[in-house]
């Protein structure tokens, strides 16, 4: 028997997904205008693009529907809202594409308080995948789609919430610099990824929703559950040597841009004491044991008392 693989088309949806690439390639264009010292280029839009397009394949393809019949595509499906999609996003903006907002963006993170700090962030983050994959709240998402929809909520705010203090091109109250990016990034991958561990290698299958399923694809429940978990922890693994990878490269990189400003400020502040006017020269110094030109020697009569030769 083959599950089915439709795609469910959800009006809202479709329309939230338009706006979005609407307003933003707006605001990529108007941000590209003459004069613009630092424009987006054009690997942010694709970014952006792409990620917009991730949302899609989670709630508008057949992995949506797919989800509803084979725990492993609702794995899939919740690591793109958690990551996937919340990580091209933000990878799409720019400090020119905000800078109408960043003003509001720092007013509301400060407003926010203890919500807006990175480790809020990590239990959020931590505890959405906890929580959502107890049995009990895992098999109401299934069969409620208001349980659901607040599932899809929850992944899609703890992701873009993580990942903004991370990737966000303004500044957060994530320390960049040093191991703080990377220890912020490992309290949250092993975690989620030790679950999914638990998933792969759990004797049974423990979400009764999916053990009433048919066989799909050849999956028992237990081997659906097993391939779910790996998916997990394959995924939080391989985006989280992505994820050091690029830090690694962005600090390599902002310590260089700090070197070239500290060289700036020294040769600027070297520059006028280096400069004499060429009208000026320096006196030479008279050398050791010689009196100046201008004052005779001991018991020597004055230039102007010498009788001329």
């Amino acid at each position: 028997m083959s599950p089915d693989a439709s795609w469910s088309f959800a009006p809202g949806i479709v329309v939230a997904l338009v706006v979005y690439v609407v307003v933003y390639v707006w605001r990529w264009r108007q941000s590209r205008a003459p004069g613009e010292p630092h424009p987006p280029s054009v690997w942010r839009l694709i970014a952006f693009l792409t990620g917009v397009a991730a949302f899609g394949i989670a709630l508008l393809s057949p992995v949506d529907t797919l989800g509803e019949q084979i725990l492993a595509m609702h794995m899939v499906q919740h690591v793109l809202l958690l990551d996937v999609a919340p990580i091209l996003v933000i990878l799409g903006f720019t400090k020119v594409l905000l800078r109408p907002a960043t003003r509001r963006i720092h007013t509301i993170e400060k407003k926010a308080g203890f919500l807006a700090s990175p480790l809020f962030a990590v239990f959020l983050y931590t505890g959405a995948m906890w929580i959502w994959h107890i049995p009990a709240l895992y098999n109401a998402a299934a069969e409620h789609s208001a349980v659901h929809l607040l599932e899809h909520i929850s992944f899609t705010g703890a992701g873009f919430l993580y990942w903004w203090h991370l990737l966000s091109p303004v500044s957060t109250r994530l320390r960049r610099d040093g191991m703080t990016p990377i220890v912020y990034m490992l309290s949250t991958k092993v975690t989620v990824g030790f679950l999914g561990i638990l998933l792969t290698f759990a004797p049974d299958a423990i979400y009764e929703f999916y053990k009433d399923q048919p066989e799909y694809w050849g999956l028992s429940p237990t081997s659906d559950q097993a391939l779910a978990g790996a998916i997990m922890a394959v995924e939080q693994a391989v985006v989280m040597g992505i994820a050091i990878a690029f830090l690694f490269v962005r600090m390599l990189d902002e310590s260089e841009k700090a070197d070239v400003r500290a060289e700036r400020f020294a040769d600027r502040a070297e520059g006028p004491a280096a400069e004499r006017p060429a009208s000026e020269p320096a006196a030479p110094e008279p050398a050791a044991g010689k009196p100046a030109a201008s004052e005779p020697a001991a018991g020597e009569p004055a230039a102007s008392e010498r009788a001329p030769g």
